[in-house]
């Protein structure tokens, strides 16, 4: 265990101690975002990011732990355990050096090797291998021809005769062969020639227009290449586009194998090349090739997955526009856009269906039908979905708002997996008696309102803000978009008398039956007045109290603090805090006293304080943030949606054109920006900054408004590049 703890501890550049106390956490069945907010004294502060990724190297190293105790057994249990081997496995780093080590040891298949093995031919291997042997090998060899001494029967199974001496030496050569690709050192070594000169190479595999044609005659170093354009091979691969090949520096692997075996020049010398030669090209070489694409894919994957976690989060954090009726507006073309009017708590009060799109074109009914309802419902603004259909309906809503009285402003709203969330059971559930087509127009305007609580609704995976999420290991993908929605959830903190289920079951310590039974609590019982009453929910222990508390705000309860992100652990402290500088919890609710407690909290000493309180640094300094802005939601500080009222057409822009859009995904190569015309521009990495940048999450986030400058336009391809070098 402490060589674990060690191994994390230099790989995230945190204290042993941090990492010994965060697995004890971890491993007593505390959920990250508790830990990361309630525990900082215990972990010094690591953030869930941290932890997360403590948490995966956690369960990786343990089952390398696992697997090399299996190997030891293993290799005991066949009686070839040594010294050598002991060591080799304790230092190995990684599952597949371990696999490498056991690899001569494991059972085999029927291979050229086991059956030369099987008909007595391993002496033979082993006095070519020690190249001592002065009389002529073809002599040697006649000594292991025994088809003279097999019974009839025998002579008629291949798998047993050896008819010839060249026979007996293909067949020893077959056992060096084999011998020489199970040896651990030169895998570890042919891997290192790889990894350092080794290129990846592709080729056309047809001969057609497709999104692979810069790949059609390709090649880049192994060591520099980037993990999109690993991903994009592969896929390129699947879908018979290309051929790839690994190019590999095999004349110095060759000399590397036979300056290890041969040793000066005997009648061996010219075999063993070629059985080298052999070993490499049909054992080594197929599975080193495996093994490298393998562990890039994988490499690549988990980069990806970090992109989509990222922009996710970024997504879910958006700041919600509270206090607004939103008139959704689904887009489509035969089938009519779909409308759906929301108050501002999210309550239906009006759908219905309009044509002023292809081919219908009625521009005038559907005009006259929304404004209506923009009056009677006293619409304050449009939520439009991003998807088909969506830049000419933008054209037809920034035409129809010049003709209200109402001070209507749109704007643009990524529908990915609206469709998915409309025709899923927790819809159905939700809108009983409505169509699923109009479902996804309450979506599209509900997350207008608040991203938060409508994306969680939906599977993560469908959220789109990535690349190539359909080609990474979904098991991966899945796990780690989850943790981004409970690190968001959390984060944010949830109405526990308003919050749907789906809200609820990403909560700290809440499964999806506490979830359903919070609800079923409060339609029974009506609201909770305080935390302490979800003790009463079935199913809802001390446990899962301890977990979830913090995180759950009861607004208009009986206690103030319960606004806040304050644990019913620190109640105590909190309140003697309030006491020593004149304040009582009451004041929580006193807009004119509020001001006063802030500057008082800004004056206090933190150290003096935390002693005197006998509770740690950490915890009183986000006591005392939580007092000084009490049922502050943190997305607030995140950039609002631009708000449009007129449209951009890709023949308005022009090149040295400044413009504000809205960060739509960020990817390894660049981001896209929403600047208003029908396709996102890019903004390739090399325009983002006058300053190197590694990774362009550096530099924007999904949902940040930007100041771009148009730099080029491809009118045919309906293609615009962008700099942020304004």
């Amino acid at each position: 265990m402490d060589k674990v703890i060690k191994t994390i501890a230099d790989e995230l550049n945190i204290k042993e101690k941090q990492v010994e106390n965060a697995i004890k956490l971890i491993d007593e069945g505390n959920t990250i975002p508790f830990i990361a907010r309630y525990r900082k004294e215990v972990t010094g502060g690591l953030s869930d990011e941290i932890l997360r990724d403590l948490g995966e190297r956690l369960t990786y190293l343990r089952n390398l732990e696992q697997r090399k105790e299996e190997v030891i057994k293993s290799i005991d249990e066949q009686g070839k355990l040594t010294d050598e081997i002991l060591q080799a496995v304790s230092i190995a780093k990684t599952l597949a050096e371990v696999e490498d080590i056991y690899r001569p040891y494991k059972q085999k298949k029927k291979t050229r090797a086991t059956i030369a093995k099987a008909k007595g031919l391993e002496p033979l291997a082993n006095i070519i291998l020690e190249q001592k042997e002065t009389k002529p090998i073809e002599e040697i060899a006649k000594e292991y021809v025994n088809i003279d001494k097999l019974a009839e029967e025998d002579k008629k199974n291949k798998d047993k005769v050896v008819a010839t001496a060249d026979e007996a030496i293909a067949g020893a050569l077959d056992i060096i062969a084999e011998m020489i690709s199970d040896e651990p050192k030169y895998r570890k070594k042919i891997k290192g020639f790889c990894y350092r000169e080794a290129l990846i190479e592709t080729k056309g595999a047809k001969d057609e227009k497709s999104n692979y044609e810069m790949y059609y005659d390709y090649s880049e170093g192994i060591k520099y290449i980037p993990s999109h354009r690993i991903l994009a091979i592969n896929r390129g691969e699947k879908e018979g586009f290309l051929k790839v090949k690994i190019e590999k520096p095999e004349d110095k692997i060759l000399n590397y194998i036979e300056g290890d075996i041969i040793k000066g020049e005997t009648q061996f010398t010219t075999m063993l090349k070629e059985t080298i030669l052999d070993s490499f090209k049909r054992l080594i070489e197929p599975s080193i090739d495996r093994e490298i694409r393998s562990d890039l894919t994988e490499k690549a994957e988990e980069k990806a997955i970090k992109v989509f976690g990222k922009n996710s989060k970024q997504l879910l954090l958006g700041a919600p526009i509270k206090g607004k009726t939103v008139m959704g507006f689904d887009p489509a073309y035969r089938t009519g856009c779909k409308i759906a009017v929301i108050d501002e708590t999210g309550k239906v009060l009006d759908y219905t269906t309009v044509y002023p799109t292809e081919p219908q074109n009625d521009v005038e009914g559907a005009k006259k039908e929304l404004l209506n309802l923009i009056e009677k419902d006293k619409v304050d603004m449009i939520a439009i979905g991003n998807g088909t259909a969506s830049r000419e309906s933008e054209m037809f809503v920034a035409d129809m708002i010049k003709e209200t009285s109402r001070d209507v402003h749109y704007v643009i709203v990524s529908e990915a997996g609206a469709s998915v969330y409309s025709a899923s059971k927790l819809a159905t559930e939700e809108y009983p008696d409505i169509n699923v087509s109009i479902r996804g127009a309450i979506s599209i305007a509900r997350r207008l309102q608040d991203p938060l609580a409508e994306l969680v609704k939906i599977d993560p995976k469908a959220i789109g803000v990535g690349q190539y999420q359909h080609d990474v290991n979904q098991k991966k993908l899945s796990e780690s978009l989850t943790a981004v929605v409970e690190d968001s959830v959390n984060k944010v903190g949830v109405d526990v008398n308003t919050a749907t289920p789906s809200l609820l079951s990403y909560v700290s310590g809440i499964n999806n039956t506490i979830a359903k039974n919070i609800v079923k609590y409060r339609d029974e019982n009506g609201k909770l007045k305080n935390r302490k009453e979800l003790l009463k929910v079935p199913k809802l222990g001390k446990v899962a109290f301890e977990q979830c508390a913090g995180f759950l705000r009861v607004f208009d309860g009986d206690n103030p603090l319960e606004v806040t992100a304050v644990h019913p652990e620190s109640y105590e402290a909190t309140e003697k805090l309030l006491s020593k500088i004149g304040f009582d919890k009451k004041d929580l609710r006193d807009k004119e006293k509020l001001e006063g407690l802030r500057n008082k909290l800004k004056g206090v000493n933190v150290a003096k304080m935390a002693k005197e309180l006998d509770i740690g640094e950490m915890t009183l300094g986000d006591i005392i943030e939580e007092l000084s802005r009490p049922g502050r939601d943190p997305r607030e500080d995140m950039p609002k949606p631009i708000l449009r009222s007129d449209v951009l057409k890709l023949e308005d822009l022009k090149e040295g054109m400044v413009l504000s859009g809205t960060v739509r995904n960020v990817i390894d190569f660049g981001a896209f920006v929403d600047i208003g015309v029908k396709h996102d521009g890019l903004v390739h990495i090399s325009e983002m900054s006058d300053k190197y940048i590694k990774n362009p999450s550096d530099v924007v986030s999904v949902g940040d408004i930007v100041k771009v400058k148009v730099i080029k336009i491809d009118k045919e391809r309906q293609k615009v590049g962008l700099s942020m070098k304004v």
